[in-house]
């Protein structure tokens, strides 16, 4: 894959927070007069796992992750066309429909918005050092992973 010059400025919007997440402000921080696509992901909290019904969960993020966050997004800056990006994810106590993480990227096309959006969330899970607690219905809970 091709790399791009890497603007300051196309790392728009990245955090770690406790409060509720906003998909308008991820997306307003993505807006730009040279993007003709714009991808959005948000991630809820779902009341299913594995078959296990959920009735809440947590989220704990090691002091690192918003760096790691940064650096993920601006990863992704350098191997696609990006415009602008914007990435969120929340930790602390959520409930059934709770927005968990927002992200979006902007590109001069559909198609590469597409791929950039794609390639920061899948990154997110796999490497910002944020864990879920999961609750189930029957008394038990898990942790899983990575974001």
């Amino acid at each position: 894959m091709s790399r791009y010059l890497y603007n300051v400025n196309v790392v728009r919007l990245v955090g770690v927070r406790e409060d509720a997440l906003s998909v308008d402000e991820v997306r307003a921080a993505v807006a730009d007069p040279g993007a003709g696509g714009i991808v959005l992901f948000a991630g809820a909290v779902r009341d299913e796992d594995n078959d296990q019904r959920v009735t809440g969960l947590s989220y704990t993020a090691h002091p690192s992750a918003e760096a790691e966050l940064k650096r993920v997004a601006e990863q992704v800056a350098e191997k696609f066309p990006v415009t602008a990006i914007a990435a969120v994810h929340r930790v602390g106590d959520l409930e059934i429909g709770d927005l968990a993480v927002v992200v979006a990227v902007s590109c001069p096309h559909r198609a590469e918005a597409f791929e950039a959006c794609r390639a920061l969330i899948d990154e997110l899970k796999a490497s910002v050092p944020i864990w879920k607690h999961q609750r189930f219905a029957d008394g038990s809970s898990e942790w899983v992973g990575s974001a």
